[in-house]
């Protein structure tokens, strides 16, 4: 590039020292890269006749060229000055619905508005899922459950931990006989086992809830019973509602939802009297990505303002109920 500036630097004024004071270089340092590269070039680019300076038939056709390489550097380095400076780029974000639904949309806004020329593109899915996108390229991060199955090759920051709750109706116990039986108790704590022969609604497989439940079940020795099963977030909430039956979810999702009563799980009564929470009953929510791909400076942007977020929101004391931040300041 610097011997493609000092080429046409000559060409324009037709005189070395001129053109080396307009460069603000030592007029031999010019005329050494300009014979440089002519040699690589294997042409001489100018005739030097009698102290006159003028275009070879070779320098005449690469003048344009160079001109149109030096003007598409320049052009490549305002690019990437507006990227580092986060005034243009992509951030491409996966989230769990349960995010999604909660406080992720709040964390999207402050970096819309801190960074608007910045593109947000959120996939919402199971944390299975996500991990797939995430070891394909085709996310620079996200928000997925910790532990990883299968030991995928990405770096993990926990930020939240959230407690499970059992969901369902929170009207009267009356209706229909399946209604009926997707009330619950009214008691402070739930144990798995009381979950045994009341039907469930499930969400699809990739969801590590799904996994999550069906496990705690087998391992309380029971096999669950699904009245539905193959849905979204969204969907689960509302087949929970109508009273298709009950359902383990983040206590965030119910947040805003009425016509829903979350009652948390534990281990076993001694547990719950003791107010402790068993293995399964709680889940750690951690931001990944690759690690063979150095984050974006957008997506380093959006990392900050996430960690931010929390920390501001745990001090105020303005997380939804059931979540801790694991962020400190």
């Amino acid at each position: 590039m610097q011997q493609l500036a000092y080429f046409v630097a000559v060409a324009e004024v037709r005189h070395f020292t001129q053109a080396a004071e307009l460069l603000r270089v030592a007029q031999p340092s010019l005329s050494k890269q300009i014979r440089a590269l002519e040699n690589e070039l294997n042409v001489s680019l100018f005739s030097r006749a009698r102290g006159n300076i003028t275009l070879t038939p070779a320098g005449e056709a690469l003048l344009p060229l160079a001109k149109r390489i030096l003007a598409d550097v320049d052009t490549a380095r305002l690019e990437v000055q507006e990227l580092a400076g986060l005034k243009r780029g992509r951030v491409r974000l996966g989230a769990t619905p349960s995010l999604c639904a909660g406080l992720l949309a709040d964390v999207l806004r402050r970096f819309h508005d801190t960074y608007p020329g910045i593109q947000l593109i959120v996939e919402e899915g199971g944390s299975r899922d996500l991990v797939r996108e995430l070891t394909r390229g085709s996310l620079d991060m996200a928000l997925v459950i910790l532990p990883l199955h299968g030991d995928p090759p990405l770096d993990t920051t926990p930020i939240l931990r959230e407690y499970l709750v059992v969901a369902s109706p929170a009207g009267p116990e009356q209706g229909a006989p399946e209604r009926k039986a997707a009330q619950l108790p009214r008691r402070s704590y739930l144990r798995i086992e009381d979950l045994q022969n009341r039907p469930l609604v499930m969400f699809r497989p990739g969801y590590d809830l799904r996994e999550a439940t069906i496990s705690a079940c087998r391992a309380a020795g029971f096999e669950p019973r699904f009245a539905v099963e193959g849905g979204e977030m969204d969907a689960v909430l509302r087949f929970v509602e109508v009273g298709l039956g009950i359902a383990v979810v983040p206590s965030m999702v119910l947040a805003g939802r009425p016509g829903l009563h979350g009652t948390p799980l534990v281990l076993a009564d001694e547990e719950a009297r003791r107010g402790r929470h068993g293995p399964g009953l709680l889940r750690t929510i951690a931001l990944a990505h690759r690690k063979d791909v150095e984050l974006t400076h957008a997506a380093r942007a959006f990392q900050e303002t996430l960690q931010t977020f929390l920390v501001e929101a745990g001090l105020a004391g303005s997380l939804p109920a059931g979540v801790e931040t694991l962020v400190n300041d």
